[in-house]
Order: C-alpha cells, then sequence, then structure tokens
C-alpha cells in the first residue's frame, strides 16, 4: 500500500505525492505561548510527531517547521494582567513548551522560528497581496492592514463554508474601517504600551494568521508538502493563511491534515474553561513515556475525552508491553530492534497513519511473546521482541531507547538495587527451603511495600520495580 493521508482540504484520503521526491515538508503550527502548556496542546505535536517518524521510516528527508507565536493579544493581555513585559510571559511559556516537547519525546524541529523575528516577510506578503489588489491599508490612519475575503474567489475551501453565512473576522475593536465586517487584519496599528514594527503603512504588530504564512514559506518554500494543526484551527486560522497565500501568488501548502481535539468531560481543553491539565503536573503522576502511549493511541483524527481511568488503562498497555520485553532480556539477552517492521504495521500505519491498528499489532507480539517465554521458545521471543522494538521506535515509545532508555531507575542505581534485592531473594528462597513460608511471606511483603514486585518463575523468582 502506498502512503496515503486524509487531506481537509479535499476531504478524502490520497495518495501521498512529495513535491521533491524522497523529500517530504511539514510545517505545523506551534504554540501561541501565553500560558504553559496542557495535555490538549502536545497531544498535537505527540500525532505529528509520530508523523514525521513515519516519513523518515519510509525513507523521506524531512524538513519540519514548527513555529512560535511569540507575539498576540493573548500574550498582551497577561502581560498587562502581571504587570510585566510581554517579552517576558513569551519567553517562560515557550520554555515550559520546549520542557514538554522534550518530556514526551518529541524529535526537535528541523527549524523552530519565532514570529518577531519574520517581520520583514510579513510586510514584503503585505506588500505583494496589496499590489494584487487582495489586501489594503486602513484610510483612517489607524496602521491597520486588511485581507479583502470577497477579492479572492476561493475563501471558505478548506472549512467548506459559505462567504455569504460567515459572521465577522471580530479581530478588531472596530470594523468601522474595513471594507466588509469579514475581511481579516494582517497587521494591526500601534497602541500606546503596545511593541510595534515600522512598516510603510504605520506602526503596528502583525496579525496571527499573516505570520504563519510568512514562516512557512519562508523555510519551506512557496509550495510545500504538508501543513499540520489542530482541528480547531481549520477556521479561521488555516483558512486564512491558505487565502492570503494563495492570493500572493504561492502554491502553499498541498496536504492539510488536522488531530482531533482532546476534551475533558466533552469540553474542548482550554485554558479559558479552566479545565487544562498542565504537562509539568501530569508528568508528576504518570510517566513521561505512558503519558505518550495515552496521546497517540487513538487515530490522530479522532476525539479524545480525558479520563483517569483511560490514563491508568495506557498506563497499564504500556507495562505490559516493558514487561515482556524485559523477560525476554532476561532469558535470550539483549534484543536489538530489526530495520523494518512487519508489514501489517507497515500497512496500518500508511493508511492514514492508521496508529490504534498498528498496536493492535504490537499488543499481539506481546501477547505471543509471551506465550513463547512460557514454552521456552528463546528464539521465537528473541524474534518478536526485536519486531516489537521496531515498531514502538518509529512510534517513539521504544523503551530502550532515548529517552526512555536513560528513565527511570538510571543504570547505576539498578545494579544497587538489584544487589540488595537478590540478599533479599536469597533470604527468601532459604526461608522457603527450610519451609518457613510464613518468613518468606514477610519478606516478599516487605519488598512489595517498598515498590519491588516478585515474580515466581520456572527459572528463579525474577522483580521489577513497580510502576507509577
Amino acid at each position: 500500500m502506498s502512503l496515503r493521508f486524509y487531506d481537509t482540504r479535499s476531504r478524502q484520503v490520497s495518495d501521498f505525492t512529495p513535491l521533491t521526491e524522497g523529500c517530504a515538508s511539514l510545517y505545523l503550527c506551534g504554540a501561541t505561548v501565553q500560558a504553559p502548556p496542557h495535555i490538549g496542546h502536545i497531544r498535537s505535536s505527540v500525532n505529528f510527531d509520530i508523523l514525521r517518524r513515519w516519513l523518515a521510516y519510509r525513507g523521506y528527508e524531512v524538513t519540519f517547521c514548527r513555529n512560535i507565536t511569540d507575539i498576540d493579544d493573548k500574550i498582551l493581555n497577561v502581560a498587562r494582567a502581571e504587570n510585566v513585559h510581554w517579552w517576558a510571559v513569551a519567553e517562560r511559556n515557550q520554555r515550559a513548551f520546549a520542557s514538554a516537547y522534550d518530556a514526551l519525546g518529541c524529535l526537535p524541529p528541523s527549524v523552530e522560528p519565532r514570529a518577531t523575528g519574520h517581520v520583514p516577510e510579513m510586510v514584503e506578503l503585505m506588500r505583494r497581496l496589496i499590489d494584487r489588489g487582495h489586501a489594503y491599508p486602513a484610510q483612517d490612519g489607524s496602521g491597520d492592514v486588511y485581507f479583502d475575503v470577497l477579492s479572492h474567489s476561493a475563501y471558505g475551501e478548506l472549512s467548506g463554508q459559505r462567504v455569504d453565512q460567515m459572521r465577522g473576522a471580530g479581530d478588531t475593536d472596530s470594523d468601522g474601517a474595513k471594507r466588509d465586517p469579514r475581511d481579516f487584519a494582517l497587521w494591526k496599528g500601534a497602541k500606546p504600551g503596545e511593541p510595534s514594527w515600522e512598516t510603510p503603512w504605520g506602526r503596528g504588530r502583525p496579525g496571527w494568521h499573516l505570520e504563519c504564512s510568512a514562516m512557512a514559506t519562508k523555510y519551506l518554500g512557496s509550495s510545500f508538502d504538508i501543513h499540520g494543526g489542530g482541528l480547531d484551527l481549520v477556521f479561521p486560522h488555516h483558512e486564512n493563511e491558505l487565502a492570503q497565500s494563495r492570493a500572493a501568488g504561492d502554491g502553499f501548502a498541498r496536504y492539510w491534515m488536522h488531530n482531533g481535539l482532546l476534551t475533558l468531560g466533552g469540553e474542548k481543553m482550554s485554558k479559558s474553561l479552566g479545565n487544562s491539565l498542565l504537562i509539568s503536573e501530569m508528568v508528576r503522576r504518570v510517566r513521561p513515556v505512558e503519558l505518550r502511549y495515552y496521546l497517540g493511541q487513538a487515530h490522530y483524527r479522532s476525539a479524545l475525552d480525558y479520563s483517569e481511568e483511560a490514563l491508568s488503562e495506557a498506563a497499564s498497555a504500556y507495562q505490559r508491553i516493558e514487561g515482556f520485553l524485559t523477560r525476554a532480556a532476561e532469558l535470550t539477552g539483549p534484543v536489538r530492534p530489526v530495520s523494518r517492521v512487519p508489514d501489517a504495521f507497515a500497512s496500518a500505519l500508511d493508511d492514514d497513519l492508521g496508529v490504534a491498528q498498528g498496536l493492535a499489532i504490537v499488543h499481539g507480539h506481546v501477547r505471543d511473546g509471551n506465550t513463547a517465554l512460557g514454552e521456552g521458545r528463546k528464539e521465537r521471543a528473541a524474534e518478536l521482541a526485536a519486531e516489537l522494538r521496531a515498531m514502538l521506535a518509529v512510534l517513539g515509545l521504544d523503551p530502550g531507547a532515548e529517552p526512555w532508555a536513560a528513565e527511570g531507575d538510571g543504570a547505576g542505581l539498578r545494579d544497587v538495587v538489584d544487589a540488595l534485592v537478590s540478599v533479599a531473594l536469597e533470604e527468601r528462597q532459604s526461608a522457603r527451603a527450610r519451609k518457613d513460608y510464613a518468613a518468606a511471606d514477610r519478606i516478599r511483603d516487605r519488598l512489595t511495600a517498598a515498590g519491588v514486585t516478585v515474580e515466581d518463575t520456572p527459572n528463579g523468582p525474577r522483580w521489577e520495580l513497580r510502576r507509577g
């Protein structure tokens, strides 16, 4: 099967044909850094990290651009409320996002541009739009510049909306300077106390939509392969990006991929609703790799409603994977991942990134592997473990690879714990040999209380640190 994705604009799954053979260019709308990240933000990052990894596995040289929106109305509002500089709000939250990406094992992008570093490109894009008759500076001297929605006949093609049924853009204090209330702001004129940059039409700051078009084409070219983001960005943000870029003469994105939202009790997870679950808090309650498994397990286009029970089930599922790999290594020695994933797994991910179907193959390997271990078939267990690690690698979940290999116990600490637990297990075995089962049970209970799980196997007792 060829690599196929659902394209939001065409509303169908189609073959992926890159602009340049062997290369794939991907732009992802990154964070607007007015607050630290919650798990709704990072679900998108995990989904597109899996896409990026799968493209690389399929042999593409991937150029991945993920922007940072570091100037925006929301950032300015937070700065005013806290009586701090706007750039201080942006910087601290940008660092929080970077820490969250790293914590959940997301590979760094090829480039991560900030909006404030690309004002010249934005000014140039506005000039092209004005020259082509698709944008106009406000006549009231405010310094605002607007995109003329009615001048672009294809407006609404991405979201499937009709222009005559759209409400006003609502992105300025007053629509009085607009030709049409649906016109959206490319540039917002300077206001007292706000940051501003010089343009031929007056000082001001960029509008949200303009930023992404300028940064995407700066690093990926006037046409590129894939534009990604959350489903909530289709309108107006991505609709406006597409309109202004096409109106300026750029081909822009050829495929549009959108991940479903993460909800809480059926409501969109957002800062304004007060129902966000911050990454910094979540990773204190569950291991980051287990949180990644949870966020990435469903199909990227599906909605995911958060619950503690669902998170716990995901953590248990990942621990079963780890448990098999640990037991296999103990019986067969270290196992390296094979270079090629099983065909069924590859077919699942080729078909619009079917991670849920791919994980079914993963857990099938775990079940078959445990059976092989129970029957003493070392070679079969090693074969399954090697294939399992290959599949986990393209999902960013391989416990034997960075960053998870360095997570948790630490090699040196585990050696110390192993020595201490071994002494306790030897005492337990001695108690059992003399039929002092009460003493043996006390030793096991004390180990359990200390977080050490003991399993009696045909090859003798084995232990693991309890997860979570």
